[in-house]
């Protein structure tokens, strides 16, 4: 044992996977909100992570409750040949404005009676605070890491609590610019631990040429894009 992490020298790396393109025509903020499923273009986004992951020794597929994501996980599932899993902690974070067009000049942003839930954007206080979200993505990481020690696990998730999760084992704040989240649609969050210890962070994107270039999020890449950690 090392350090006294009961699973030696063990590694096993966790992709947390951001879902593909969703269908949402009226452009809402759709959040926790069920319905919303992945689009033509999301799938093919999904078909192409699979085929990324197709030789890679991943034993365990876990998913957000959410249709998108499930969408998302389901054909690296039957390229392995396994069954996804459905982990609630991997779900979107809350937000007050879900189901709402979100805009200065043209949505909920217009309606001074939203403007209570902007007062502070270090919770943030408009949804579901940036340390819960941290707690619950943690354990999520763990049962994932747990059910595929000495492999591969992929746990599809969503943009913010992906970054927030990351930011933490990064070390960075929590609080920041949604415009520069590197955490495109269908992307890859990659995390390695050595025995129970997160040893280093990496982030791909497989699907980068099918992302519309507008929907392209942190187009620039944060310092330290991919970062190791003392073992």
């Amino acid at each position: 044992m090392n350090n006294g992490d009961a699973h030696g020298d063990e590694i096993t790396v966790v992709h947390l996977m951001r879902h593909g393109e969703v269908h949402n025509p009226e452009g809402v903020l759709y959040g926790r909100r069920p319905g919303y499923h992945l689009s033509d273009l999301g799938r093919k986004m999904a078909d192409r992570v699979a085929e990324h992951l197709a030789d890679r020794d991943i034993t365990h597929v876990v998913a957000s409750p959410l249709e998108r994501a499930q969408e998302t996980a389901s054909p690296i599932a039957d390229a392995h040949g396994l069954q996804i899993a459905t982990d609630e902690r991997l779900i979107e974070a809350a937000n007050v404005f879900e189901g709402k067009t979100f805009g200065v000049g043209d949505g909920a942003l217009k309606k001074p009676g939203n403007w209570k839930y902007l007062t502070n954007p270090f919770r943030p206080s408009w949804g579901e605070p940036y340390i819960e979200q941290v707690v619950r993505m943690m354990a999520a990481l763990g049962a994932a890491r747990d059910a595929a020690r000495g492999h591969e696990a992929v746990a599809v998730s969503h943009q913010l609590p992906i970054w927030i999760v990351r930011s933490f084992a990064e070390r960075r704040r929590l609080w920041h610019d949604p415009r520069k989240r590197q955490c495109t649609l269908a992307s890859l969050t990659s995390f390695t631990f050595h025995g129970d210890k997160i040893i280093s962070v990496g982030y791909s994107e497989p699907a980068r040429d099918l992302v519309p270039s507008h929907l392209l999020a942190g187009a620039k890449p944060v310092k330290g894009g991919s970062k190791s950690f003392g073992a």
